[in-house]
């Protein structure tokens, strides 16, 4: 499993903007979107506040829920 190590708190929470607009722009809950990445729906939240980092893997499940590359997820 890889980690994306290094990130500060405040990359975090650019990160966990990101995801959370682009999971609104496609009018899904957390839950749905948890549903589709087969994580736990408090994992997105906490992702989305910035309160974890997630690991490549992790980022893939979300994108791959949102219909996204990561590369396309993490783009503003």
């Amino acid at each position: 499993m890889i980690l994306i190590v290094g990130m500060s708190k405040e990359e975090l929470q650019i990160l966990g903007k990101i995801i959370r607009e682009k999971r609104e722009a496609r009018h899904l809950t957390q839950v749905e979107l948890a549903e589709k990445a087969s994580v736990d729906r408090n994992y997105i939240g906490m992702v989305e506040r910035g309160e974890r980092n997630p690991s490549y893997l992790s980022l893939q499940k979300i994108a791959k829920g949102l219909g996204l590359t990561v590369n396309e997820m993490i783009t503003p």
